[in-house]
């Protein structure tokens, strides 16, 4: 409990709101929440555990994620010319399938209805909500995006949001499916 009193403290000291909320599911653990004195958003904060549970593993990065779409040539197309991904195609388990990567990541494309086994419990195209840190600044993401014909969304206009790593300034748009994509820039304190 000192560990969860201390962040809140932190979290106060910069201006959040911030407390401490159970769970019914789980009555041994708690979860930290924070507001945002700019924003309206509440965020949750690691779990606050009892001592006797432990967790299996500890997850160290993301190395890929599953994008379910309708139409696998718009969703190419929509994230090789806004972001840069490259598409490549390879055959696993007998199975034709496509990918899209950038850095060190990829994002597996299935498309409705023809998805791989194992998948997720439901699957629906445009459920997504992703956040990609971009190399560009977002004030001239957000020009190139309007030139493009790209609607962008939260007033057509430059946001403030957190990320994991600290402040973003972000812009939204939508991808063929309709999942939400966050283009954004890590706020460098000074």
């Amino acid at each position: 409990m000192r560990q969860a009193t201390e962040m809140m403290l932190r979290l106060c000291q910069r201006g959040y709101k911030a407390g401490l909320l159970r769970s019914s599911l789980l009555p041994s653990a708690g979860y930290i929440f924070s507001k945002a004195p700019s924003s309206n958003s509440i965020h949750t904060h690691l779990p606050i555990q009892n001592r006797k549970m432990s967790s299996v593993t500890k997850a160290k990065s993301l190395d890929h994620l599953v994008l379910t779409v309708k139409d696998l040539d718009a969703t190419v197309q929509f994230y090789a010319s806004v972001l840069g991904m490259r598409h490549t195609s390879f055959t696993s388990a007998g199975s034709d399938r496509h990918a899209l990567h950038f850095g060190n990541q990829k994002i597996n494309l299935h498309v409705s209805g023809h998805e791989f086994e194992p998948k997720a419990a439901k699957v629906h195209p445009g459920s997504g909500d992703l956040c990609f840190l971009v190399e560009d600044g977002v004030d001239s993401v957000l020009e190139r995006l309007k030139a493009a014909g790209i609607t962008v969304l939260e007033g057509n206009k430059v946001v403030n949001r957190t990320g994991a790593q600290g402040k973003l300034r972000s812009v939204y748009v939508r991808d063929p499916d309709g999942n939400l994509i966050e283009l954004s820039n890590l706020v460098q304190d000074d």
